[in-house]
């Protein structure tokens, strides 16, 4: 595996690693999350692709700039990687907050130089409207209330942000992670300043892309847990309105919370595999 960085269009560093040979496998990772937390995927899928993990700006180890933390900055981040390393028809898979940026990324540039996206678990608007009826509110899967939203920015923001970055982190995995797995997930979760996190999951939380899904003319893939915090019937949701697109769950036995790639690389591995071909 090698790290290299590439540049955005406002100067800022990004951190790559990369590994392997073939066709392009892109990996975005989440809100506050890093590349490296993909390694599981580049060592076990860089046999037969191309396996790249970009750290967004602020996370992991990419350059921290005070300014450019929103969903439209960051899919416009990707849109200069994807130019900077030269790759076309690329299978590229957004975890978390990285399938916001990917639906972004389709509204402003279309499907340019993508081709296949995967989409883990993330549900379509995360904020509720009290307006909603039962089915609209299963349907967006929103986990936020207006009034958490806030309230969880400004915790991330203020004193006690490290200790409510821990207590997040850790409802996003199954009770089978190893303490030492869950320490370093943490950890990578940490890289990204408080007060930049607070900033980016308050823009995240406000976004709304079900009127993007319909309009995706490339193959997908959405990935669920069945135990996440994501509600998986919002994946699905996503996925029967989306042409074409293909669904798969993981149950709890199979690590099926938020980070399954993590708790069960193999089949996760196996299942991009199928997909990319």
């Amino acid at each position: 595996m090698k790290q290299h960085r590439i540049t955005t269009s406002d100067g800022v560093g990004l951190n790559v690693l990369e590994a392997g040979s073939g066709r392009p496998l892109v990996l975005i990772p989440g809100w506050s999350q890093a590349a490296e937390q993909f390694r599981f995927q580049i060592e076990g899928l860089s046999d037969r692709y191309r396996v790249i993990a970009i750290d967004m700006r602020g996370h992991g180890d990419s350059d921290k700039p005070a300014h450019g933390y929103r969903i439209q900055r960051l899919a416009k981040d990707v849109w200069d990687a994807l130019r900077a390393l030269d790759v076309q028809d690329v299978t590229i898979l957004g975890h978390s907050m990285g399938c916001s940026v990917l639906w972004c990324y389709f509204d402003l540039f279309g499907a340019e130089r993508i081709g296949r996206f995967v989409f883990c678990d993330e549900p379509p608007f995360l904020t509720s409207n009290p307006a909603w009826g039962e089915e609209e509110l299963a349907n967006a899967g929103a986990i936020f209330a207006p009034d958490a939203v806030t309230g969880t920015a400004n915790a991330l923001a203020g004193p006690d942000g490290v200790a409510t970055s821990k207590g997040f982190v850790g409802g996003m995995v199954t009770s089978a992670m190893p303490k030492e797995q869950l320490d370093w997930m943490i950890d990578c979760n940490l890289k990204l300043p408080r007060a930049q996190s607070a900033a980016l999951i308050y823009n995240h939380c406000h976004q709304d892309w079900r009127d993007v899904m319909p309009r995706i003319d490339v193959p997908s893939l959405y990935i669920g847990g069945r135990v996440s915090l994501v509600p998986w019937k919002s994946v699905a949701w996503s996925a029967s309105v989306t042409p074409g697109a293909r669904l798969e769950i993981f149950e709890e036995a199979e690590g099926g919370q938020h980070f399954m790639f993590v708790e069960n690389p193999g089949k996760f591995n196996r299942i991009l595999a199928e997909f990319i071909g």
